[in-house]
């Protein structure tokens, strides 16, 4: 059984400070990690989605800046960048653990980087070793606490972000 510890916590005074730090953790993801978004409506998971994906290279003749809308109503969203697949799913709306197969969950733990928010609908089908992501609100207006959480190969590949 992997026990999962606190890896990391910051405090993001702002969208920008977000968007910077997606952008430092993007090169340590790849094919087959799965990220669990969790936070209260409002608290910046979208955002940040949008910021890791776009941190990305994109495939040859594509826009750097890709448009990444919340996936609320479509449940996910796949993005070809030019070295990853990113899999952005937005699981509010999903009644039944169950129902994330028709999405193509499998294949997004296997092929990409599943960003998932709303972790919580997926029950027993959250993949083991996962990374939690968990956002929520700092002092201030705009300001976010970030925290991830995760096991000790998370921790191990993880500490240069907080070193």
């Amino acid at each position: 059984m992997t026990t999962e510890e606190l890896i990391g916590e910051i405090v993001l005074a702002d969208e920008n400070e977000t968007r910077k730090f997606a952008r430092r953790l993007s090169p340590f993801l790849g094919e087959g990690d799965v990220l669990a978004l969790d936070g209260d409506l409002g608290a910046g998971k979208t955002a940040f989605s949008r910021a890791l994906i776009n941190a990305f290279p994109a495939t040859e003749g594509a826009e750097q800046t890709e448009e990444v809308p919340s996936p609320t109503f479509t449940l996910v969203q796949i993005y070809d960048r030019a070295e990853k697949q990113v899999w952005h799913f937005d699981l509010y709306r999903l009644e039944d653990p169950e129902e994330a197969y028709e999405l193509g969950i499998e294949e997004a733990f296997s092929e990409g980087i599943s960003l998932i928010e709303w972790p919580d609908r997926l029950g027993f089908l959250m993949p083991r070793g996962h990374l939690k992501v968990k956002l929520s609100y700092g002092e201030g207006e705009t300001a976010r606490v970030l925290k991830l959480v995760g096991g000790p190969k998370w921790r191990e590949r993880l500490s240069p972000l907080f070193s």
